[in-house]
């Protein structure tokens, strides 16, 4: 049964994209806005498998640099390989702190988390740098690197809540060593049907999508200088394996904090 402070007369981004990826804790009003999005745009399965699957390559590429506390913003719903999972497996004592709002995503990421994992999730909007960073403090030393996660999130802010500032305010509040991930979904080579398709589904939702362009998501790093390969699209970020590119495209980048 669902939470009584869950909204299911609306769609929530993060139940779309547990729909998208095959998961279950989704509701009838997030399976209708998918599948407006998958009529129009079939890749997006492919598009949001390649974003987790980035997820994984990324925790595991700074957790070899040494860092071993993780901040994942606007977390989504839990699924397999999880940022904790994914980090521990690679280092024991990474912890991870997993950041959302959505009353489904805390219940069933509470119950899905070990007790003795060294992780929790924190019921917070990221957009309130300062109650995310204190509720973040209690679990993490900020005075040591941190993997900063923004991944799949940013085009949910619009650009009233200046999601480049929000980016930076974070940043700022990390320690030399630490780095920044984003992934964005993007406006470059969509049609206008899929722009209009896509602020048709989140109308009415707590989303505010936003497909921004790649210069646009590219100046939300804020000068910080990206790793190798620069900020590409997700499944090219130092692939496993090659991936397409469909209609829509998600662009990935990491940066360094100095």
């Amino acid at each position: 049964m669902s939470p009584s402070d869950v909204d299911v007369d609306r769609p929530s981004a993060a139940r779309v994209y547990d729909y998208v990826l095959g998961g279950k804790d989704n509701h009838a009003v997030d399976r209708r806005a998918a599948e407006m999005l998958l009529e129009i745009a079939p890749e997006i399965r492919d598009t949001a498998r390649q974003n987790r699957a980035f997820l994984r390559r990324v925790v595991r590429h700074l957790a070899g640099l040494g860092v071993r506390q993780f901040l994942d913003l606007g977390a989504g719903l839990p699924t397999v390989e999880n940022t904790h999972e994914v980090a521990q497996a690679a280092a024991a004592d990474s912890k991870t702190v997993y950041v959302d709002n959505d009353p489904i995503v805390l219940t069933h990421g509470r119950a899905f988390l070990d007790p003795d994992s060294g992780s929790t999730f924190l019921s917070a909007d990221i957009r309130d740098t300062t109650a995310v960073l204190k509720g973040a403090g209690e679990h993490l030393d900020l005075s040591e690197p941190v993997g900063l996660l923004f991944v799949n999130v940013l085009h949910l802010i619009g650009d009233g809540d200046d999601p480049a500032g929000l980016v930076a305010a974070y940043a700022h509040a990390l320690a030399p060593g630490s780095h920044v991930v984003i992934t964005h979904v993007s406006g470059d080579g969509a049609g206008s049907e899929l722009r209009e398709r896509i602020g048709k589904v989140f109308t009415g939702s707590s989303a505010d999508a936003r497909l921004r362009t790649r210069g646009e998501i590219g100046r939300m790093f804020g000068g910080l200088p990206l790793l190798e390969p620069g900020l590409v699209d997700v499944a090219a970020w130092r692939p496993e394996n090659g991936a397409p590119v469909g209609e829509l495209r998600v662009f990935a980048g990491v940066a360094q904090v100095p």
